[in-house]
């Protein structure tokens, strides 16, 4: 059974399977029912990993054995296995957040904790940078900014960016403004994301950029901590998107000041200044 290289590819990153995984499945696809030499010697997958693999597949929910000698095993319909594969992945989901929550009072968390405190002594502020590869990563870490900040949030994005962390960062920004925070946000206010803008102006002061020649992507928190997209986000896919985050006083207190400029010329999302 030849199967090309690029569909495999596929099936191994849409089902979270690994190489042998995908060749087997598919081999018992071809023939409904089979047994285990027979896949190994249809799929090229060596005998002594195949009967690891069925069972791999049975727990995932691919995959059926069937009792009787010479054990067999029954290919499922593909819609099946897509159901069964999502409600094992929201099952899994719930178990592994139900974990994490429990960690919170945990012993381990609080040694986790310890291990940071005492390490981040010895760091220069200057040094707490990284980059940030992927947009739900930067976004992530967008997050973390803003659960952390204290006084204020200046962010700049696009029309698109503007819905997107809209989705995204809506509960980070609600609770920072009960904090007190005050949050600004620059956009291109556009008839598709104009209702956007007007539930976000609930806890941001959001105004139009548009036509200011402002085509930039980044956010400063409590003017020190700077995030910086480094990419088009029309022109870039979101897996390949980069930021690169900064701790420096120095250049979030100079970018700021820059931008408090522009934030006058600014309209607001009714269209005047």
């Amino acid at each position: 059974m030849i199967i090309k290289d690029e569909f495999l590819g596929r099936l191994r990153k849409i089902f979270d399977l690994n190489l042998y995984e995908a060749k087997v499945w598919t081999a018992l696809l071809s023939r409904g029912v089979s047994t285990a030499g027979e896949l190994s010697n249809i799929s090229d997958v060596p005998r002594s990993r195949t009967y690891d693999i069925l069972e791999s597949l049975e727990k995932k929910g691919f995959i059926v054995m069937k009792i009787g000698k010479p054990i067999q095993f029954v290919a499922l319909k593909p819609e099946e296995v897509v159901e069964r594969v999502k409600r094992n992945l929201v099952v899994d989901a719930q178990e592994k957040s139900k974990r994490l929550d429990q960690l919170k009072n945990d012993d381990v968390l609080g040694e986790l904790g310890t291990l940071f405190t005492n390490g981040i002594k010895f760091v220069e502020p200057s040094d707490l940078s990284g980059s940030l590869r992927g947009r739900q990563n930067m976004y992530n870490h967008l997050d973390m900014m803003l659960r952390s900040a204290e006084k204020n949030v200046t962010i700049v994005t696009t029309a698109d960016g503007l819905n997107r962390k809209f989705e995204a960062l809506m509960p980070a920004f609600e609770k920072a403004k009960k904090r007190g925070v005050n949050i600004r946000i620059a956009a291109p206010i556009t008839e598709e994301n104009k209702k956007i803008a007007k539930d976000m102006s609930k806890v941001a002061t959001v105004k139009d950029s548009s036509g200011s020649g402002l085509n930039g992507r980044f956010a400063i928190i409590d003017s020190n901590q700077l995030m910086l997209m480094l990419l088009d986000d029309k022109t870039v896919h979101p897996n390949y998107d980069i930021g690169v985050w900064l701790s420096t006083g120095f250049l979030a207190e100079s970018l700021e000041q820059m931008f408090d400029v522009s934030w006058k010329e600014f309209g607001s999302i009714s269209g005047k200044k």
